[in-house]
């Protein structure tokens, strides 16, 4: 069983340290970065513009943005009211932190859910059964040296903004069970949002946000630990009623940990970042937070994880240990390379409202990749209006770009700069801090970024060419040696470099796709030989591109060939072979279509 990590310390210690987003110190600083932590408060100044604390910690303060608090309200009350049963249990599930004897569990846990069925229940199984000991000391949300990196307890002392379910009026009665003395709304309360929620559909006739609390339950599905686990969401302890909403500490520890571990496991990133996304809006399910709450919990996860890759200590002695340790594991335990176990297991899903689209967005129902990284996309904003300067160029943070080191492990700095730039979302959307020393932690989309097809030039210039699929460089360059214009039934020459080496590649001709033939790409990456081109072709404009056997592309840009007509009187072509530098070709003088399961990508057209 899972050997404890916080052995000596009382439950209640880990609890009131936890909720008000102060994690238990694991250790002596022995890196770096363990002494250059990001500065929260300043990561998140944004937030000042919508609203301003007495300063003295007290959740009062003076509105500064009424339509953009506003929206915070209208959406965290939907979501609190439209979430499903099953919703609300994992919001409770996600809502749990380990306790002193490792007798529960945290989001650490609940976040590998982005692993997919199988995978998620080995990582489970070897993080209870002691065989992950480097990863669980990396990513547990306790004393994790990532997973609690950083806490939150001074930007919510600093903002001090009331949560979503304290009651607009002092004279409000408590629900039965809560804490009377440290969450007597006399005092704790949001009285100074009173103005900004009277009369609105979704406050009372007293301007108390309409929030329903999600009962306490004990989780006896033994999914996350081998015990029943009393889940509660806390609402009538002090650590939570007094507690700032801005920043989510639940939400910060939950990117710490999805983000980490999407690192480690950058095969399955875009789906773990969701998975981390939900824990996050699992918050706001509740009703313990705020849309922008969660924002700020995200800005958190980056910066605090950005810190540990690009601390170089840390990340070899570290970082690297633990994603070895994990592949290992998960390939011993699945049976096969961890490419294999993915694509026989069922992938990470999630509807949290039962499919009914929330206001101004979607359902952010997930089934596959490509929506996995949409919803993570709807969450960056959550569909608020832009308050800052629109039309600003990118503004990726210093180091936000070794976030990308296990995805694209062959591009540059630059190059994965470039990527981040390229899968930014535009500027201006609450929290956005473009052109600032700190950059722009708000735009950067890092599940479009880690399922990006990038195509690197000769030059060295990284284009995107497009996300929601695998992440892969192509560097291929294909040209035409003995020119680019051919007659239509008649061979073309073909040269290749920087394609996959030992590859074969079927060469696919455009407009309409037809496999004209294969290449065999030698090791050193290059490959000659030619094609012929059907009889029938089109006279006209065309293109050549190289597809691997999932039918993706491997080139840079497709090569832009003339088909001219046949004369009149000529025969038909025939089909040729040729070899040359450290690859050979085969062509066919017949067109082929393009056989089942190959799809073509948006790069080759």
């Amino acid at each position: 069983m899972r050997r404890s990590a916080l052995r000596g310390v009382t439950v209640a210690a880990v609890a009131t340290a936890l909720v008000v987003g102060s994690p238990l110190a694991a250790q002596a600083a022995t890196y770096p970065s363990d002494s250059t932590k990001p500065d929260l408060v300043s990561l998140l100044n944004g937030y000042d513009q919508y609203w301003t604390s007495t300063g003295k910690n007290d959740l009062h303060g003076t509105v500064n943005d009424p339509a953009t608090l506003a929206t915070n309200d209208r959406l965290t009350s939907w979501i609190n009211q439209h979430a499903t049963k099953a919703q609300q249990f994992t919001a409770l599930q996600d809502a749990e932190y380990d306790n002193a004897t490792n007798t529960a569990y945290d989001q650490s846990f609940t976040v590998s859910e982005g692993l997919g069925d199988a995978l998620s229940k080995l990582f489970v199984q070897g993080r209870n059964d002691g065989d992950l000991p480097l990863v669980n000391a990396l990513i547990n949300s306790s004393n994790g040296t990532s997973g609690a990196y950083v806490g939150t307890g001074d930007a919510k002392a600093h903002y001090s903004y009331p949560r979503p379910y304290l009651p607009t009026d002092t004279a409000a009665t408590l629900p039965a069970g809560d804490d009377t003395a440290s969450c007597n709304p006399a005092t704790v309360n949001a009285s100074s949002l009173a103005a900004n929620r009277t009369g609105k559909a979704w406050a009372d006739a007293k301007g108390n946000l309409t929030i329903t609390r999600v009962p306490a339950v004990t989780d006896t599905t033994h999914q996350f630990s081998p015990n029943d686990v009393v889940l509660d969401a806390g609402y009538g302890q002090k650590g939570i009623c007094t507690g700032g909403s801005y920043p989510s500490g639940h939400t910060t520890t939950a990117y710490q940990a999805g983000i980490a571990l999407a690192t480690l496991v950058p095969e399955l990133a875009p789906e773990i970042l969701a998975r981390a996304s939900e824990a996050g809006n699992d918050r706001i399910v509740l009703g313990v937070h705020y849309p922008l709450d969660i924002m700020g919990g995200r800005i958190d996860g980056e910066a605090a994880l950005a810190a540990r890759w690009s601390d170089t200590q840390y990340r070899t002695e570290v970082l690297e240990p633990a994603r070895a340790e994990l592949t290992g594991y998960l390939e011993a335990k699945c049976g096969g390379t961890l490419a294999d176990c993915i694509a026989a297991e069922k992938p990470y899903t999630d509807d949290p409202y039962g499919g009914q689209a929330m206001p101004g967005g979607t359902a952010q129902v997930v089934t596959d990749r490509a929506s996995a990284a949409k919803v993570y996309r709807e969450r960056m904003t959550y569909g608020f209006a832009k308050t800052g300067t629109a039309g600003l160029a990118p503004s990726v943070p210093t180091g936000a770009s070794n976030l990308l080191l296990s995805t694209f492990p062959t591009l540059t700095d630059a190059q994965r700069t470039a990527v981040l730039a390229q899968t930014e979302i535009a500027s201006g959307y609450p929290l956005d801090q473009s052109g600032t020393a700190n950059g722009s932690w708000e735009r950067l989309d890092l599940a479009a970024a880690t399922s990006a097809t990038v195509a690197v030039a000769a030059d060295g210039t990284a284009t995107v060419v497009s996300t929601g699929g695998d992440a892969r460089v192509v560097s291929g360059v294909l040209t035409a040696p003995e020119g680019t214009s051919v007659e239509a039934g008649k061979p073309i020459a073909l040269a290749g470099t920087g394609l996959p080496a030992g590859s074969t590649l079927q060469v696919v001709l455009r407009s309409d796709p037809v496999v004209v033939g294969t290449l065999t790409v030698g090791a050193d990456g290059t490959a000659t030989g030619s094609v012929t081109i059907p009889a029938g072709t089109t006279a006209g404009a065309h293109t050549l591109d190289l597809v691997d056997a999932s039918g993706a592309s491997v080139l840079v840009s497709p090569l832009a060939i003339t088909v001219t007509a046949a004369p009149a009187t000529g025969g038909t072509g025939t089909g040729s072979t040729g070899t040359g530098g450290s690859g050979t070709s085969t062509g066919a003088g017949s067109t082929g279509t393009v056989p089942a399961g190959v799809h073509l990508p948006v790069v080759s057209g």
